[in-house]
């Protein structure tokens, strides 16, 4: 908003009847569900300690959502993993995952979390998953997979080297003794079962967990070990495209032998200049090649990327988010030296900031993107790209009406038949105009039309601001098309509570939900388009505009803008003016 109010009176005539436009009240509503720090899970029987309870772990992350498809009437069960590592002898040491189950309330469509007993007898809301007694602690549980079907895997993306590393002076994994595949788990791993790993190898996989018994399956060791992020599961039921933050990361894919069994099958590393097929198989019969997958993709000659992050589909393609990292030049120029190979479009922007290659320590990468890769013709592409590019952070006045720094949540959700990117950003930094000058970490959640070929920056609607300091992830949509759940993750303490604790939120109303209402045209080709999710005015061209009061006292200019945030005006009756004098009463329901 800028200071300067040249062309805007002070004050306009409000006795007359000018074109009207209506920005209707949000049909979208927030509901708290989840506080990490505050509220108590029911702990598992673990190192010697019987049942219990315990205050849940924070930093929540993923989300994922299994739909009760039973006679209960209730909606299902909900997901929600602790990117952290801390040593809990309740809850279990490393990271960690709690579930609960929700209802729809049938007056409000709010959600209400429902009582449980377990087999294992726990009894409660919130409870804690067993890690310990099955497959093994995991390590800072990231992002994951909801599949269509409601399977859940976890993400273990803290990818260490050495034991002493994850004990990390006993406030980590206090167990730090060999791991036996297949002894703490019925299920195991075939082929893996009995096999002696060191503990610090039994972490960074997908871990399958049951969500209704609050207990993981088993760890995909037939994956690959990296720093998981996200993956999908496509309608095959056989076929899942992992992503990994890692620089460099390199795109997976597994497909099962048979539909649903995801213990056996092949694994896959991407290969874009690959001949006559860009996916190279890697042996994942093989223990030791799965340990150090990352070494098998280099010398397959596999694409880096930086940093892979959150998989999802829509209409048969993949979206994945490339969140990126400022200079990752030194982070893989070794792996190049020894024969992995940088994907198209690093190597055209080095090109376009005149460095010699990804590798040059110049070389910058401050934003990320969205990308997408098509099976039919197996090439990856830009879908979104981060931005715009800024040297140095503009003020306030001069922030674009739309920035995407750091793409790292990514899922799909349908409103009114139509398939959107919901799309997390997580914050690498603040400057480069990543925020405005002087602003701390602010993270948006934003949707995207699929049904836009191209899009740019300037498409995405803004549904989200979280709380100071905080990141925004997890974001899902529930099955009946409701509800959106997003988690809020380590939030500034000095925030007021609870958003200064993680926490899991559900905003419904989506079944009601419009991207827009009626235009108001006026002369000239200035048209007016109101926006109740996002609570914005967008203008079909950038404009001086003014706004003022229903007493007619100027109150706001904005300079050069084509969307204005309104969010923060109080119901009412408001004017807004246009550098050519053209004045448009708007009502904020």
């Amino acid at each position: 908003m800028a200071t300067a109010q040249i062309k805007f009176d002070p004050e306009i005539d409000t006795a007359w009847t000018p074109a009207v436009a209506k920005l209707p009240a949000s049909p979208l509503k927030t509901q708290v569900l989840f506080v990490g720090g505050v509220d108590k899970v029911q702990t598992p029987a673990i190192y010697g300690n019987a049942q219990g309870e315990a205050l849940a772990k924070q930093w929540h992350d993923f989300i994922g959502f299994t739909p009760d498809n039973g006679t209960s009437g209730d909606l299902g069960w909900i997901s929600v993993n602790h990117e952290m590592v801390v040593n809990n002898d309740s809850i279990g040491d490393g990271g960690g995952m709690t579930v609960f189950k929700v209802k729809r309330d049938p007056s409000t469509d709010s959600l209400i979390i429902v009582n449980q007993t377990l087999t294992d007898g726990r009894s409660g809301k919130f409870f804690a998953v067993d890690f310990v007694n099955t497959t093994g602690e995991t390590g800072m549980n990231c992002g994951g997979i909801s599949a269509f079907n409601g399977r859940i895997w976890t993400a273990e993306e803290w990818f260490q080297s050495s034991n002493a590393a994850i004990y990390d002076n006993g406030d980590g994994i206090s167990d730090t003794s060999d791991f036996v595949i297949g002894t703490s788990s019925s299920s195991g791993f075939p082929g893996f079962n009995g096999q002696s790993i060191k503990k610090v190898q039994n972490l960074n996989y997908m871990v399958e967990i049951d969500p209704i018994e609050a207990k993981a399956i088993r760890k995909q060791y037939n994956w690959g070990r990296q720093a998981f992020e996200g993956g999908t599961v496509m309608s095959d039921n056989k076929t899942v495209y992992l992503g990994v933050d890692d620089t460099p990361g390199f795109f997976t894919k597994f497909v099962a032998t048979t539909a649903g069994d995801f213990t056996s099958g092949t694994t896959y590393v991407y290969k874009h200049d690959g001949n006559p097929s860009k996916w190279v198989a890697i042996d994942n019969t093989n223990l030791n090649k799965m340990l150090n997958y990352k070494s098998e993709a280099v010398a397959a000659g596999a694409t880096m990327f930086n940093r892979l992050e959150w998989v999802t589909n829509s209409g048969g393609k993949v979206y994945f988010t490339e969140t990126g990292r400022a200079n990752p030049g030194g982070r893989w120029s070794d792996e190049h030296t020894a024969g992995a190979v940088h994907a198209p479009h690093h190597v055209a922007r080095a090109a376009a900031q005149s460095v010699s290659s990804p590798d040059d320590a110049n070389y910058v990468d401050y934003y990320g993107r969205v990308l997408v890769f098509d099976p039919a013709t197996e090439n990856v592409t830009v879908h979104l790209e981060g931005g715009p590019d800024f040297a140095t952070s503009p003020t306030i006045a001069n922030y674009p009406d739309r920035h995407l720094s750091n793409p790292d949540g990514l899922n799909t959700i349908t409103i009114n038949g139509q398939d959107y990117l919901l799309i997390c950003e997580d914050l690498n930094q603040t400057d480069f105009g990543s925020t405005p000058a002087g602003v701390g970490t602010t993270c948006e959640l934003y949707l995207l039309d699929l049904s836009i070929a191209a899009p740019t920056v300037n498409d995405l609607v803004r549904i989200a601001v979280v709380p100071k300091g905080a990141e925004v992830t997890g974001a899902i949509g529930t099955p009946d098309g409701k509800t959106v759940l997003v988690n809020v993750q380590h939030p500034d303490a000095s925030n007021p509570f609870p958003y200064n604790n993680s926490l899991t939120l559900a905003i419904t109303g989506w079944d009601q939900a419009g991207m827009g209402v009626e235009e108001v045209a006026l002369e000239g080709g200035f048209t007016i388009f109101p926006n109740p999710v996002a609570r914005e005015l967008h203008f079909s061209r950038q404009a001086d505009v003014a706004i003022y009061n229903n007493n007619g006292q100027r109150i706001r200019v904005y300079r050069g803008k084509s969307i204005i945030d309104v969010s923060d005006l109080a119901s009412g009756v408001y004017y807004l003016q246009n550098e050519e004098g053209q004045t448009v009463k708007f009502i904020v329901e």
